[in-house]
């Protein structure tokens, strides 16, 4: 049992193992990941995109072999572009949303452990490099997402893990949380010089990083604060129109995209 891998559409990842403990991240389907332990009717695990440690229950692991998750790393995987869409086997139908992983998809089926799956859903290509417009045209589809802490999916998701799906979906792996997001690529100096798909991260008083969204044409910034919207950005920070106010100061603005 030293492997798994996400077979539910989501797995909440909790901080202890305890079903009152916050949920601190989400596995999505398809997701690999390493057992660290076991704790009565809990596992900790680390999900192998991000390295990201917690907790998630016994009753939802899934256990690989050693072979399928050294292939899983080693491959390059698509994911699923619709924003819900199904894998089925002979006997049952999976529910899954956008930026699902799609182990070894050869464009009618996928591999989890031994089991075939069929797939005829869209899905992308890490075989091709994306552009800016690829990923702006990610990022609108979960407009009006609702905020959860530790979410990522469309039913659910927090400003990183927003930002850290769409960024998969276009072949990008980034880390879980806006602190560890910033390490991430480029400085962009001025508002005025930003592209789309540049990365925004905000500070609070103490100055720590506390959150992230997306820079898109026309100085507008797509994020997930109380659910996925559009406001304007500038040197100030995010300007939100509907309360005449600004909501988060800008601390810094990254380029994770290539020239």
């Amino acid at each position: 049992m030293n492997f798994g891998i996400c077979k539910l559409s989501l797995v909440p990842v909790r901080r202890e193992p305890s079903d009152r403990s916050e949920q601190i991240t989400q596995l999505v389907f398809g997701e690999c990941y390493e057992v660290l332990q076991t704790q009565e009717k809990w596992i900790q695990i680390r999900n192998a995109p991000d390295d990201y440690e917690g907790w998630i229950d016994l009753k939802q692991h899934f256990a690989v072999t050693d072979g399928y998750f050294q292939e899983w790393q080693g491959t390059p995987h698509a994911r699923s572009m619709d924003l819900v869409q199904t894998v089925s086997s002979h006997d049952a139908v999976t529910p899954i949303g956008l930026g699902s992983v799609l182990p070894f998809f050869d464009g009618m089926s996928i591999r989890v452990g031994e089991e075939r799956l069929l797939y005829n859903g869209r899905a992308s290509n890490p075989a091709l490099p994306y552009r800016e417009n690829t990923l702006q045209k990610i990022a609108l589809q979960f407009l009006r997402a609702p905020y959860l802490w530790g979410g990522k999916s469309i039913f659910g998701i927090d400003c990183s893990g927003f930002v850290q799906q769409v960024y998969s979906v276009c072949g990008y792996q980034l880390r879980r949380d806006a602190y560890q997001q910033v390490e991430h690529g480029r400085e962009v100096h001025f508002v005025s010089q930003t592209r789309p798909g540049d990365v925004a991260f905000f500070d609070n008083e103490e100055g720590r990083i506390v959150h992230v969204g997306l820079v898109l044409e026309n100085q507008q910034i797509i994020h997930a604060s109380g659910e996925v919207r559009l406001d304007q950005l500038d040197h100030h920070g995010i300007y939100n129109r509907e309360r005449k106010r600004y909501s988060h100061k800008l601390r810094i603005i990254k380029r994770i995209l290539p020239q």
